[in-house]
């Protein structure tokens, strides 16, 4: 059985399309490809549609990913039944992911500290420069990077 993940942000166009490039990436060069059904969402509704952000798409790029084919979308109720694991990128996007929750759905938790980082929030570079998209992608390779390994432990490799 597949392992279902949801990475959350606030618009769905910067750090969870890049979270999701990123662990689609490292699935498939561990052979893991088939194991987790992923997507990504945001919290807001003003990108529904549209391509990530272009600084995002380019510096995903400059690492190899390619994450220009993915479109935002809105986190709905029924994620909260689909999914195994929603993945907040910071503690706003994780309250508003509380509220919304229905009854015996999936907890969500906040992706850096679910992976033992030393920072608990992946921070918007939306309004910042480019030096802010370098800084989310390091953070979510290291975070990815210990999700693979807990899906390899489940497939036993």
């Amino acid at each position: 059985m597949s392992l279902r993940i949801l990475f959350v942000c606030m618009g769905n166009i910067c750090r969870s399309p890049t979270a999701e490039g990123i662990l689609r990436d490292k699935l498939a060069a561990a052979g893991l490809a088939e194991a987790v059904e992923l997507d990504s969402a945001g919290t807001g509704d003003w990108h529904r549609g549209k391509a990530p952000d272009s600084r995002a798409i380019q510096a995903a790029a400059g690492r190899g990913y390619d994450i220009s084919g993915l479109r935002a979308r809105q986190v709905t109720a029924e994620d909260f039944q689909r999914f195994d694991l929603i993945l907040a990128m910071d503690h706003d996007n994780l309250a508003w992911l509380e509220q919304l929750r229905p009854e015996g759905g999936a907890v969500p938790e906040l992706f850096l500290a679910r992976q033992g980082l030393a920072v608990d929030e992946v921070p918007d570079p939306y309004y910042g420069g480019a030096a802010g998209f370098e800084r989310v992608l390091d953070l979510l390779e290291a975070a990815c990077a210990g999700l693979v390994a807990e899906v390899a432990a489940r497939h036993g490799r």
